[in-house]
Protein backbone atom coordinates (compact mmCIF):
# COMPACT_ATOMS: atom_id res chain seq x y z
CA UNK A 1 0.00 0.00 0.00
CA UNK A 2 0.98 3.39 -0.91
CA UNK A 3 0.42 6.18 1.68
CA UNK A 4 1.63 9.97 0.62
CA UNK A 5 0.69 13.40 1.62
CA UNK A 6 -1.20 16.30 -0.60
CA UNK A 7 -1.65 19.82 0.23
CA UNK A 8 -4.88 21.96 -1.47
CA UNK A 9 -8.59 22.94 -1.07
CA UNK A 10 -10.53 19.14 -0.07
CA UNK A 11 -13.32 20.10 -2.23
CA UNK A 12 -10.95 20.47 -5.05
CA UNK A 13 -9.16 17.05 -4.76
CA UNK A 14 -9.82 14.26 -7.60
CA UNK A 15 -10.30 11.27 -5.58
CA UNK A 16 -12.91 7.95 -5.39
CA UNK A 17 -13.90 9.21 -2.29
CA UNK A 18 -12.87 11.94 0.04
CA UNK A 19 -13.18 10.96 3.58
CA UNK A 20 -14.23 14.54 6.45
CA UNK A 21 -14.76 14.47 9.73
CA UNK A 22 -17.41 16.33 11.06
CA UNK A 23 -18.44 16.71 15.36
CA UNK A 24 -21.72 16.51 16.70
CA UNK A 25 -23.94 19.40 15.76
CA UNK A 26 -21.00 21.26 13.60
CA UNK A 27 -21.93 20.74 10.04
CA UNK A 28 -22.78 24.38 9.21
CA UNK A 29 -19.01 25.42 8.55
CA UNK A 30 -18.26 26.52 4.71
CA UNK A 31 -17.16 23.21 3.61
CA UNK A 32 -20.01 21.92 4.28
CA UNK A 33 -22.41 24.13 3.07
CA UNK A 34 -20.87 23.52 -0.07
CA UNK A 35 -21.10 20.44 -0.15
CA UNK A 36 -24.37 20.54 0.72
CA UNK A 37 -24.54 23.09 -2.51
CA UNK A 38 -22.98 20.64 -4.65
CA UNK A 39 -25.38 18.11 -3.82
CA UNK A 40 -28.60 19.91 -4.12
CA UNK A 41 -29.37 19.83 0.02
CA UNK A 42 -28.27 16.14 0.72
CA UNK A 43 -26.98 16.92 3.70
CA UNK A 44 -29.75 19.17 4.59
CA UNK A 45 -31.97 16.19 4.21
CA UNK A 46 -29.89 14.00 5.89
CA UNK A 47 -29.43 16.03 8.80
CA UNK A 48 -33.06 17.34 8.75
CA UNK A 49 -34.45 13.10 9.41
CA UNK A 50 -31.50 12.75 12.00
CA UNK A 51 -29.53 10.27 9.67
CA UNK A 52 -26.73 12.43 10.11
CA UNK A 53 -26.08 14.68 13.48
CA UNK A 54 -22.21 14.16 13.92
CA UNK A 55 -23.02 12.00 15.99
CA UNK A 56 -19.52 9.48 17.32
CA UNK A 57 -19.53 6.37 14.96
CA UNK A 58 -22.34 7.92 12.20
CA UNK A 59 -20.85 8.10 8.55
CA UNK A 60 -22.72 9.57 5.70
CA UNK A 61 -21.64 8.50 2.21
CA UNK A 62 -22.91 10.70 -0.70
CA UNK A 63 -21.82 10.44 -4.41
CA UNK A 64 -20.56 13.15 -5.73
CA UNK A 65 -22.47 15.56 -8.19
CA UNK A 66 -21.43 17.09 -11.57
CA UNK A 67 -19.85 19.93 -9.41
CA UNK A 68 -17.99 17.48 -6.98
CA UNK A 69 -14.24 16.60 -7.69
CA UNK A 70 -14.27 13.52 -5.30
CA UNK A 71 -17.06 10.90 -7.13
CA UNK A 72 -18.29 10.04 -3.52
CA UNK A 73 -17.51 11.76 0.03
CA UNK A 74 -17.94 10.22 3.27
CA UNK A 75 -18.89 11.81 6.26
CA UNK A 76 -17.84 10.48 9.75
CA UNK A 77 -19.21 11.39 12.86
CA UNK A 78 -16.83 12.29 15.77
CA UNK A 79 -18.81 13.26 18.81
CA UNK A 80 -18.14 16.19 20.84
CA UNK A 81 -15.21 17.97 19.98
CA UNK A 82 -14.24 18.24 23.66
CA UNK A 83 -13.93 14.56 23.79
CA UNK A 84 -11.97 13.82 20.46
CA UNK A 85 -8.82 11.92 21.59
CA UNK A 86 -5.92 10.85 19.58
CA UNK A 87 -7.67 7.23 20.46
CA UNK A 88 -10.85 8.47 18.70
CA UNK A 89 -9.02 9.38 15.67
CA UNK A 90 -7.15 5.91 15.59
CA UNK A 91 -10.69 5.18 15.69
CA UNK A 92 -12.50 6.72 13.40
CA UNK A 93 -9.82 6.34 10.62
CA UNK A 94 -9.97 2.58 10.66
CA UNK A 95 -13.87 2.29 11.08
CA UNK A 96 -13.92 4.72 7.56
CA UNK A 97 -11.01 1.98 5.93
CA UNK A 98 -13.31 -0.87 7.02
CA UNK A 99 -16.39 0.70 5.20
CA UNK A 100 -14.59 1.92 2.37
CA UNK A 101 -12.48 -1.22 2.06
CA UNK A 102 -16.22 -3.61 1.84
CA UNK A 103 -17.26 -1.14 -0.65
CA UNK A 104 -14.48 -2.25 -2.86
CA UNK A 105 -12.61 1.07 -2.55
CA UNK A 106 -9.00 0.96 -2.11
CA UNK A 107 -8.12 4.27 -2.97
CA UNK A 108 -9.36 7.25 -0.99
CA UNK A 109 -8.48 10.74 0.39
CA UNK A 110 -8.24 11.43 4.02
CA UNK A 111 -8.88 15.16 5.28
CA UNK A 112 -8.51 14.31 8.81
CA UNK A 113 -4.83 15.60 9.78
CA UNK A 114 -6.32 19.07 10.12
CA UNK A 115 -9.02 18.10 12.80
CA UNK A 116 -8.03 19.79 15.86
CA UNK A 117 -7.06 17.89 19.21
CA UNK A 118 -5.97 19.16 22.40
CA UNK A 119 -2.45 19.00 23.34
CA UNK A 120 -1.35 17.31 20.43
CA UNK A 121 0.93 17.71 17.66
CA UNK A 122 0.59 17.60 13.39
CA UNK A 123 3.29 14.70 13.70
CA UNK A 124 1.16 12.55 15.86
CA UNK A 125 -1.89 13.36 14.49
CA UNK A 126 -0.65 12.03 11.22
CA UNK A 127 0.96 8.68 12.51
CA UNK A 128 -2.09 8.16 14.81
CA UNK A 129 -3.98 8.23 11.25
CA UNK A 130 -1.43 6.07 9.40
CA UNK A 131 -1.95 3.75 12.33
CA UNK A 132 -5.54 3.59 11.82
CA UNK A 133 -5.44 2.96 7.92
CA UNK A 134 -2.68 0.05 8.26
CA UNK A 135 -4.43 -1.54 11.62
CA UNK A 136 -7.62 -1.82 9.53
CA UNK A 137 -6.23 -3.31 6.00
CA UNK A 138 -5.17 -6.10 8.20
CA UNK A 139 -6.25 -9.71 7.97
CA UNK A 140 -5.48 -13.28 8.12
CA UNK A 141 -6.55 -14.85 5.16
CA UNK A 142 -3.64 -16.89 4.05
CA UNK A 143 -5.88 -20.32 3.89
CA UNK A 144 -9.21 -18.39 2.50
CA UNK A 145 -10.08 -18.64 -1.10
CA UNK A 146 -8.64 -15.69 -2.76
CA UNK A 147 -12.02 -15.33 -4.96
CA UNK A 148 -14.10 -15.91 -1.89
CA UNK A 149 -17.28 -13.51 -2.27
CA UNK A 150 -17.46 -10.50 -0.58
CA UNK A 151 -13.77 -10.06 0.42
CA UNK A 152 -12.79 -6.41 1.33
CA UNK A 153 -10.85 -4.72 -1.31
CA UNK A 154 -6.81 -4.33 -0.44
CA UNK A 155 -5.76 -1.00 0.09
CA UNK A 156 -3.85 0.35 -2.72
CA UNK A 157 -3.29 4.04 -2.16
CA UNK A 158 -4.41 6.15 0.50
CA UNK A 159 -3.72 9.93 0.30
CA UNK A 160 -3.89 12.21 3.43
CA UNK A 161 -4.55 15.63 2.66
CA UNK A 162 -2.81 18.60 5.15
CA UNK A 163 -2.85 22.64 5.34
CA UNK A 164 -1.04 24.45 3.42
CA UNK A 165 1.44 25.41 6.11
CA UNK A 166 1.97 21.98 7.60
CA UNK A 167 5.51 20.37 6.95
CA UNK A 168 5.54 18.09 4.40
CA UNK A 169 8.87 16.77 6.25
CA UNK A 170 7.02 15.95 9.54
CA UNK A 171 4.06 14.26 7.72
CA UNK A 172 6.40 11.88 5.92
CA UNK A 173 8.52 11.01 9.05
CA UNK A 174 5.04 10.58 11.23
CA UNK A 175 4.25 7.77 8.01
CA UNK A 176 7.31 6.02 8.50
CA UNK A 177 7.09 5.53 11.95
CA UNK A 178 3.34 4.64 11.21
CA UNK A 179 4.37 2.15 8.92
CA UNK A 180 7.22 0.49 10.86
CA UNK A 181 5.09 0.40 13.61
CA UNK A 182 2.24 -1.27 11.73
CA UNK A 183 4.53 -4.00 10.07
CA UNK A 184 5.50 -4.78 13.81
CA UNK A 185 1.77 -5.29 14.91
CA UNK A 186 1.12 -7.27 11.79
CA UNK A 187 3.74 -9.05 11.96
CA UNK A 188 3.22 -10.33 15.35
CA UNK A 189 -0.63 -10.91 14.62
CA UNK A 190 0.66 -13.16 11.76
CA UNK A 191 2.06 -15.58 14.49
CA UNK A 192 -0.49 -15.67 16.99
CA UNK A 193 -2.96 -16.15 13.98
CA UNK A 194 -0.81 -19.31 12.61
CA UNK A 195 -2.36 -22.50 13.38
CA UNK A 196 -0.31 -25.39 16.04
CA UNK A 197 0.07 -27.64 13.18
CA UNK A 198 2.44 -25.31 11.86
CA UNK A 199 3.38 -23.46 14.49
CA UNK A 200 5.84 -25.08 16.12
CA UNK A 201 8.68 -24.25 18.53
CA UNK A 202 10.94 -24.65 15.65
CA UNK A 203 8.86 -22.34 13.12
CA UNK A 204 8.57 -19.27 15.50
CA UNK A 205 12.12 -19.39 16.03
CA UNK A 206 12.73 -19.75 12.06
CA UNK A 207 10.32 -16.60 11.59
CA UNK A 208 12.47 -14.62 14.66
CA UNK A 209 15.45 -15.86 12.77
CA UNK A 210 14.00 -14.37 9.30
CA UNK A 211 12.86 -11.04 10.89
CA UNK A 212 16.09 -10.45 12.50
CA UNK A 213 17.96 -11.01 9.34
CA UNK A 214 15.59 -8.71 7.28
CA UNK A 215 15.97 -5.78 9.76
CA UNK A 216 19.73 -6.28 10.56
CA UNK A 217 19.70 -7.35 14.39
CA UNK A 218 21.79 -9.75 15.56
CA UNK A 219 19.63 -13.21 16.35
CA UNK A 220 20.69 -16.63 18.17
CA UNK A 221 19.10 -19.89 19.37
CA UNK A 222 19.53 -22.01 21.67
CA UNK A 223 18.71 -25.40 21.35
CA UNK A 224 17.63 -29.06 23.62
CA UNK A 225 21.35 -29.97 24.01
CA UNK A 226 22.49 -26.10 24.95
CA UNK A 227 19.38 -25.17 27.08
CA UNK A 228 20.12 -28.38 29.02
CA UNK A 229 24.15 -27.84 28.86
CA UNK A 230 23.22 -24.75 30.99
CA UNK A 231 20.49 -26.17 33.39
CA UNK A 232 17.36 -24.68 32.40
CA UNK A 233 15.22 -26.86 34.06
CA UNK A 234 12.01 -24.95 34.30
CA UNK A 235 11.68 -24.47 30.65
CA UNK A 236 13.05 -28.18 29.69
CA UNK A 237 10.33 -29.63 32.47
CA UNK A 238 7.06 -28.08 30.73
CA UNK A 239 8.77 -28.43 27.32
CA UNK A 240 9.15 -32.52 27.87
CA UNK A 241 5.46 -33.77 27.25
CA UNK A 242 5.55 -32.28 23.43
CA UNK A 243 7.75 -34.43 20.86
CA UNK A 244 8.55 -30.71 19.79
CA UNK A 245 12.08 -29.01 20.19
CA UNK A 246 12.13 -26.15 22.84
CA UNK A 247 14.07 -23.03 21.56
CA UNK A 248 15.09 -19.83 23.31
CA UNK A 249 15.66 -17.11 20.93
CA UNK A 250 18.17 -14.17 21.81
CA UNK A 251 17.82 -10.92 19.62
CA UNK A 252 19.76 -8.27 20.22
CA UNK A 253 19.39 -4.55 18.58
CA UNK A 254 22.43 -2.26 18.58
CA UNK A 255 21.23 1.23 18.14
CA UNK A 256 22.65 3.29 20.79
CA UNK A 257 26.41 3.69 21.79
CA UNK A 258 28.19 -0.09 22.61
CA UNK A 259 28.52 0.60 26.57
CA UNK A 260 24.96 1.49 26.91
CA UNK A 261 23.09 -0.63 28.88
CA UNK A 262 20.25 -2.34 26.84
CA UNK A 263 16.75 -2.57 27.68
CA UNK A 264 15.75 -6.19 27.50
CA UNK A 265 12.45 -7.45 26.63
CA UNK A 266 10.93 -11.25 27.99
CA UNK A 267 8.35 -12.56 26.04
CA UNK A 268 6.01 -15.92 26.65
CA UNK A 269 6.12 -18.12 24.12
CA UNK A 270 4.12 -20.89 24.87
CA UNK A 271 2.88 -22.59 20.98
CA UNK A 272 0.03 -24.50 21.66
CA UNK A 273 -1.07 -24.61 25.88
CA UNK A 274 -2.87 -27.90 26.71
CA UNK A 275 -2.17 -27.28 29.60
CA UNK A 276 -0.30 -30.54 30.37
CA UNK A 277 -1.34 -33.25 32.71
CA UNK A 278 -3.76 -30.37 34.42
CA UNK A 279 -5.95 -30.59 31.05
CA UNK A 280 -7.32 -27.72 29.79
CA UNK A 281 -11.22 -28.11 29.08
CA UNK A 282 -12.11 -28.71 25.30
CA UNK A 283 -14.20 -25.72 24.95
CA UNK A 284 -12.32 -22.74 23.79
CA UNK A 285 -8.73 -24.67 23.96
CA UNK A 286 -8.44 -24.02 19.88
CA UNK A 287 -7.54 -20.40 20.82
CA UNK A 288 -4.58 -21.66 22.90
CA UNK A 289 -2.55 -21.14 19.76
CA UNK A 290 -2.23 -17.50 20.97
CA UNK A 291 -0.55 -18.64 24.54
CA UNK A 292 2.60 -16.78 22.39
CA UNK A 293 1.07 -13.80 22.21
CA UNK A 294 4.00 -12.14 24.77
CA UNK A 295 6.87 -13.96 22.17
CA UNK A 296 4.63 -12.10 19.46
CA UNK A 297 4.71 -9.04 20.96
CA UNK A 298 8.08 -9.11 21.63
CA UNK A 299 8.94 -10.08 18.65
CA UNK A 300 7.22 -7.78 16.55
CA UNK A 301 8.73 -4.70 19.04
CA UNK A 302 11.87 -5.92 18.22
CA UNK A 303 11.45 -5.75 14.47
CA UNK A 304 9.65 -1.77 14.46
CA UNK A 305 12.24 -0.65 16.63
CA UNK A 306 14.64 -2.17 14.26
CA UNK A 307 12.69 -0.24 10.98
CA UNK A 308 12.96 2.83 13.04
CA UNK A 309 16.65 3.11 13.97
CA UNK A 310 15.60 3.69 17.40
CA UNK A 311 18.71 5.05 19.00
CA UNK A 312 18.40 2.75 22.10
CA UNK A 313 20.40 -0.57 23.00
CA UNK A 314 17.29 -4.07 23.06
CA UNK A 315 17.92 -7.68 24.07
CA UNK A 316 14.98 -9.60 23.62
CA UNK A 317 14.75 -13.16 25.20
CA UNK A 318 11.93 -15.51 23.85
CA UNK A 319 11.67 -19.41 25.52
CA UNK A 320 9.44 -20.81 23.06
CA UNK A 321 7.69 -24.52 24.10
CA UNK A 322 4.66 -26.61 23.48
CA UNK A 323 2.83 -27.24 26.63
CA UNK A 324 1.26 -30.95 25.95
CA UNK A 325 0.11 -33.93 27.94
CA UNK A 326 2.31 -37.11 27.45
CA UNK A 327 3.69 -40.03 28.88
CA UNK A 328 6.99 -37.91 29.15
CA UNK A 329 4.99 -34.93 30.49
CA UNK A 330 5.52 -33.51 34.04
CA UNK A 331 3.57 -34.05 36.81
CA UNK A 332 1.50 -32.12 39.91
CA UNK A 333 4.09 -32.16 42.80
CA UNK A 334 7.19 -32.62 40.51
CA UNK A 335 10.32 -30.44 41.70
CA UNK A 336 12.35 -28.72 38.66
CA UNK A 337 15.13 -26.82 39.46
CA UNK A 338 15.61 -23.12 37.37
CA UNK A 339 18.25 -21.88 35.65
CA UNK A 340 18.85 -19.51 38.81
CA UNK A 341 19.41 -22.87 40.82
CA UNK A 342 16.11 -22.10 42.91
CA UNK A 343 13.58 -25.21 42.88
CA UNK A 344 9.70 -25.28 42.02
CA UNK A 345 7.13 -27.35 43.13
CA UNK A 346 4.71 -27.92 40.21
CA UNK A 347 1.38 -27.66 41.67
CA UNK A 348 -0.79 -27.40 38.30
CA UNK A 349 1.52 -28.01 34.75
CA UNK A 350 -0.95 -25.77 33.41
CA UNK A 351 0.58 -22.59 35.17
CA UNK A 352 3.65 -23.28 32.47
CA UNK A 353 4.23 -19.91 31.41
CA UNK A 354 5.49 -18.74 34.63
CA UNK A 355 8.18 -21.71 34.94
CA UNK A 356 9.32 -20.63 31.23
CA UNK A 357 9.42 -16.65 32.08
CA UNK A 358 11.09 -17.68 35.33
CA UNK A 359 14.89 -19.32 33.07
CA UNK A 360 14.56 -16.14 30.86
CA UNK A 361 14.01 -14.04 33.78
CA UNK A 362 17.43 -15.74 34.64
CA UNK A 363 19.02 -15.70 31.51
CA UNK A 364 18.53 -12.30 30.75
CA UNK A 365 20.61 -10.79 33.93
CA UNK A 366 24.10 -11.63 32.13
CA UNK A 367 23.01 -8.74 29.80
CA UNK A 368 23.02 -6.20 32.71
CA UNK A 369 19.89 -4.35 31.23
CA UNK A 370 18.63 -0.85 32.54
CA UNK A 371 15.23 -2.63 32.69
CA UNK A 372 13.53 -5.78 31.60
CA UNK A 373 9.57 -5.72 30.75
CA UNK A 374 8.34 -9.15 30.61
CA UNK A 375 4.96 -9.89 28.87
CA UNK A 376 2.91 -12.94 28.62
CA UNK A 377 -0.45 -13.98 28.51
CA UNK A 378 -0.02 -15.57 32.10
CA UNK A 379 -3.32 -15.77 33.86
CA UNK A 380 -7.06 -15.98 33.32
CA UNK A 381 -7.37 -14.07 36.81
CA UNK A 382 -6.27 -11.00 34.66
CA UNK A 383 -9.65 -11.69 32.70
CA UNK A 384 -11.53 -11.68 35.30
CA UNK A 385 -10.00 -8.70 36.90
CA UNK A 386 -10.14 -6.48 34.04
CA UNK A 387 -11.69 -8.07 31.18
CA UNK A 388 -10.73 -7.31 28.20
CA UNK A 389 -10.08 -3.82 28.19
CA UNK A 390 -6.19 -3.34 29.94
CA UNK A 391 -3.28 -5.56 30.66
CA UNK A 392 -2.00 -5.68 34.13
CA UNK A 393 1.42 -3.95 35.04
CA UNK A 394 3.09 -4.74 38.19
CA UNK A 395 6.81 -4.66 38.75
CA UNK A 396 9.68 -3.70 41.62
CA UNK A 397 9.87 -0.62 40.25
CA UNK A 398 7.31 2.30 40.82
CA UNK A 399 9.40 4.58 38.30
CA UNK A 400 9.09 2.37 35.34
CA UNK A 401 5.57 1.23 35.93
CA UNK A 402 4.76 5.31 35.85
CA UNK A 403 6.39 5.38 32.55
CA UNK A 404 4.63 2.20 30.69
CA UNK A 405 1.16 3.46 31.92
CA UNK A 406 1.80 6.61 30.71
CA UNK A 407 3.19 4.60 26.86
CA UNK A 408 0.00 2.84 27.63
CA UNK A 409 -2.44 5.81 27.56
CA UNK A 410 -0.70 7.36 24.68
CA UNK A 411 -0.47 4.34 22.52
CA UNK A 412 -4.06 3.03 22.98
CA UNK A 413 -2.93 -0.05 24.72
CA UNK A 414 -3.96 0.43 28.59
CA UNK A 415 -2.59 -1.18 32.01
CA UNK A 416 -3.40 -1.05 34.75
CA UNK A 417 -1.44 -1.26 38.06
CA UNK A 418 -1.96 -4.21 40.61
CA UNK A 419 -0.03 -4.44 44.09
CA UNK A 420 2.78 -6.40 44.66
CA UNK A 421 2.86 -6.30 48.66
CA UNK A 422 4.86 -8.55 50.29
CA UNK A 423 2.52 -10.47 51.81
CA UNK A 424 1.60 -12.18 48.37
CA UNK A 425 4.60 -13.74 48.42
CA UNK A 426 3.99 -15.90 51.18
CA UNK A 427 1.54 -17.55 48.99
CA UNK A 428 3.97 -18.46 46.87
CA UNK A 429 6.26 -20.03 49.18
CA UNK A 430 6.66 -23.86 48.72
CA UNK A 431 6.73 -26.42 51.82
CA UNK A 432 8.87 -28.81 49.93
CA UNK A 433 10.75 -26.56 47.66
CA UNK A 434 12.01 -22.40 47.22
CA UNK A 435 8.76 -21.76 45.53
CA UNK A 436 5.66 -23.42 44.16
CA UNK A 437 3.91 -22.27 40.89
CA UNK A 438 0.67 -21.53 42.28
CA UNK A 439 -0.51 -19.98 44.74
CA UNK A 440 -4.33 -20.59 44.45
CA UNK A 441 -7.07 -19.06 43.03
CA UNK A 442 -6.72 -15.82 45.16
CA UNK A 443 -5.10 -13.01 43.25
CA UNK A 444 -3.84 -15.08 41.01
CA UNK A 445 -2.52 -12.25 38.51
CA UNK A 446 -0.43 -10.88 41.53
CA UNK A 447 0.82 -14.27 43.22
CA UNK A 448 1.75 -15.31 39.14
CA UNK A 449 3.55 -12.19 39.66
CA UNK A 450 5.26 -12.87 42.85
CA UNK A 451 6.50 -16.12 41.16
CA UNK A 452 8.07 -14.36 38.70
CA UNK A 453 9.43 -11.47 41.03
CA UNK A 454 11.86 -14.02 42.61
CA UNK A 455 13.77 -14.51 39.28
CA UNK A 456 14.08 -11.11 38.74
CA UNK A 457 15.45 -9.54 41.62
CA UNK A 458 18.93 -7.88 40.35
CA UNK A 459 17.01 -4.97 37.98
CA UNK A 460 14.40 -3.07 37.55
CA UNK A 461 11.64 -5.08 36.28
CA UNK A 462 7.70 -4.56 35.20
CA UNK A 463 5.84 -8.00 33.98
CA UNK A 464 2.86 -7.38 31.54
CA UNK A 465 -0.06 -9.61 31.86
CA UNK A 466 -1.79 -9.62 28.57
CA UNK A 467 -4.31 -12.86 28.66
CA UNK A 468 -7.39 -10.74 28.06
CA UNK A 469 -5.51 -8.13 25.23
CA UNK A 470 -3.63 -10.77 23.43
CA UNK A 471 -6.95 -12.23 21.15
CA UNK A 472 -9.67 -10.71 20.18
CA UNK A 473 -13.36 -12.82 20.27
CA UNK A 474 -14.96 -10.11 18.46
CA UNK A 475 -13.61 -8.28 15.45
CA UNK A 476 -14.01 -4.36 15.13
CA UNK A 477 -12.74 -1.67 12.85
CA UNK A 478 -8.54 -2.21 13.54
CA UNK A 479 -8.85 -5.41 14.65
CA UNK A 480 -10.24 -8.47 13.31
CA UNK A 481 -10.85 -11.39 14.87
CA UNK A 482 -7.83 -12.86 16.25
CA UNK A 483 -4.49 -11.96 17.58
CA UNK A 484 -4.16 -8.60 18.49
CA UNK A 485 -0.53 -7.56 18.43
CA UNK A 486 -1.09 -6.11 21.25
CA UNK A 487 1.69 -4.75 23.20
CA UNK A 488 4.17 -3.46 20.28
CA UNK A 489 2.69 -0.02 19.96
CA UNK A 490 3.02 0.53 24.02
CA UNK A 491 6.34 -0.54 23.78
CA UNK A 492 7.24 1.31 21.61
CA UNK A 493 5.67 4.03 23.02
CA UNK A 494 8.07 3.51 26.21
CA UNK A 495 10.91 3.03 24.24
CA UNK A 496 10.78 6.31 22.00
CA UNK A 497 10.08 7.87 25.52
CA UNK A 498 13.70 6.32 26.65
CA UNK A 499 15.64 7.90 23.74
CA UNK A 500 14.40 11.45 24.58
Amino acid sequence: MKITVKKGNALEQKTSCLVLGVFAGKYKNEQLSQINQQLGGALDRATRSKEFTGGKGETLLLHGGSQAFAERILLLGLGKESLFSLRSLRQVTSSAVKLLAEKQLGSFLLALPQLPIKKTDFGERIQTIVEGVLLADYRYDRYLPKDKPGKPAVLDHVELLISANASTATAKAAIEAAEAIGSGVCFARDLVNAPGNLKSPEYLAMQAVAMAEQVGIKAKLLDRRELERQGFGAMLGVAQGSEREPYLIVLEYQGGIEAEQPIALVGKGVTFDAGGISLKPAEKMDEMKMDMGGAAAVLGTMKAAAEMRLTINLVAVVPVVENMPSGTAIRPGDILTSLSGKTIEVLNTDAEGRLILADALTYVARYQPSVVIDLATLTGACIVALGNHAAAVLGNHSGLIRQLLKAGERSDERFWQLPLWEEYSELIKSDFADVKNTGGRAAGTITAAAFLQAFADKYKWAHLDIAGMAWAEQGKAGQPKGGTGFGVRALIEYLRGATK
